[in-house]
């Protein structure tokens, strides 16, 4: 962990953040002693954001599957 003065941290906030980013957590110091941990808050995504994936099947086969869904609830 790397650890900046607070007039570091001013001056270069854009290159510190990066850091904080890449290796988890900086630490920074003020004048009078006191220090802070600079760490970055995960982000969380949506439940439904999920990875495609691939099958080989054609849009018309797809439609096709859709339909012969309905029909049979329609009995």
């Amino acid at each position: 962990m790397r650890a900046y003065s607070y007039t570091e941290v001013r001056q270069n906030l854009a290159s510190v953040l990066d850091e904080a980013n890449e290796k988890g957590v900086v630490q920074i110091n003020r004048r009078d002693g006191q220090s802070f941990l600079l760490k970055p808050i995960p982000t969380k995504g949506s439940p439904l954001d999920i990875k495609g994936i691939y099958v080989n099947i054609s849009t018309q086969e797809i439609i096709d599957i859709i339909r012969e869904g309905r029909d049979r609830d329609n009995y």
